[in-house]
C-alpha cells in the first residue's frame, strides 16, 4: 500500500513528466525531480550525502509496469516469508535486503535507482535459506529457478539495476542467516523496535528528502 501511495504521489507532483518519455516501459512514469523530492537513492541525493534514501527509494518507482511488476512478486512471496519468518522479520528481511542493494549500486555505480527489487531478491534468498536449513530441497531448487531467471531477465532489459538484485540477495542471505524462524522463537522486543525504526527512518527520510529538495529548487 506505501508503494501504491508513494507512486501516486510522486505522479501528482511532476504530472508533466508521466507521458513525457513515451514507449511502453515509461508509461505513466514519475519524473526525476518527483521521485528526488520522495527518496530516490543514488546520483545527486547519494553525492549530498541523504544516506536515508537508501530506506526511501524501496518503496519508490520509476513507472506503471515497474510497480506491478513488483508488487505482483511481493504479494506471491509476502504470504511465504511470513509464514516462514514472522510478519516482523520479513518487514526487517524486506528493508534490510534493499537498503544493502541500493548501498552496493552506489557505491559501484552511483547511478539514480528506485524500485523494490533488491529487497525482492533478498525476500527470494532468504526462503532459499529457509529451505536448505529445513532439508527442502525442492523448495531451494524452486526458488534458486526464479532467481537465476530473474537475474537474467535483468541483464536482458534496459535499465535495470542488478547491482541493487545482487546486494538485495546477499543482503537478504545474510540476515536470514542471523534470524531464527516463526516456528523456532517469538519475534522479540528487539525485533520489533527494529521494525519501528526502520519505519521511523523511512518516513522520516521521505520527510527530509521532500524538505530538501524543495529548499533546492526554491533557492534557484
Amino acid at each position: 500500500m506505501s508503494c501504491v501511495t508513494l507512486y501516486a504521489i510522486a505522479l501528482l507532483l511532476q504530472p508533466e513528466a508521466i507521458f513525457a518519455g513515451g514507449g511502453v516501459l515509461s508509461l505513466l512514469s514519475p519524473g526525476s525531480r518527483a521521485l528526488y523530492q520522495l527518496g530516490m537513492t543514488g546520483g545527486l541525493a547519494w553525492e549530498l550525502g541523504w544516506w536515508w534514501t537508501v530506506l526511501t527509494a524501496n518503496y519508490l518507482h520509476g513507472g506503471l509496469l515497474h510497480i506491478v511488476f513488483n508488487m505482483m512478486w511481493v504479494r506471491n512471496l509476502g504470504p511465504i516469508a511470513s509464514e516462514s519468518y514472522g510478519s516482523i522479520r520479513t518487514f526487517v528481511l524486506f528493508n534490510v535486503s534493499g537498503a544493502t542493494g541500493f548501498l552496493v549500486s552506489n557505491i559501484m555505480t552511483g547511478a539514480a535507482t528506485v524500485g523494490a527489487s533488491g529487497a525482492i531478491f533478498g525476500l527470494l534468498a532468504a526462503l532459499i535459506v529457509y529451505g536448505r536449513k529445513r532439508g527442502s530441497s525442492m523448495m531451494s531448487a524452486q526458488l534458486w529457478q526464479w532467481s537465476i531467471i530473474l537475474f537474467v531477465f535483468g541483464f536482458l532489459m534496459p535499465g535495470i539495476n542488478n547491482w541493487a538484485h545482487g546486494g538485495g540477495f546477499l543482503g537478504g542471505w545474510v540476515a536470514a542467516n542471523f534470524m531464527g524462524f516463526s516456528d523456532e522463537k517469538r519475534e522479540n522486543f528487539s525485533l520489533i523496535m527494529t521494525c519501528l525504526a526502520l519505519i521511523f527512518f523511512t518516513v522520516l527520510g521521505v520527510v527530509m528528502s521532500f524538505v530538501n529538495v524543495t529548499g533546492l529548487l526554491l533557492g534557484q
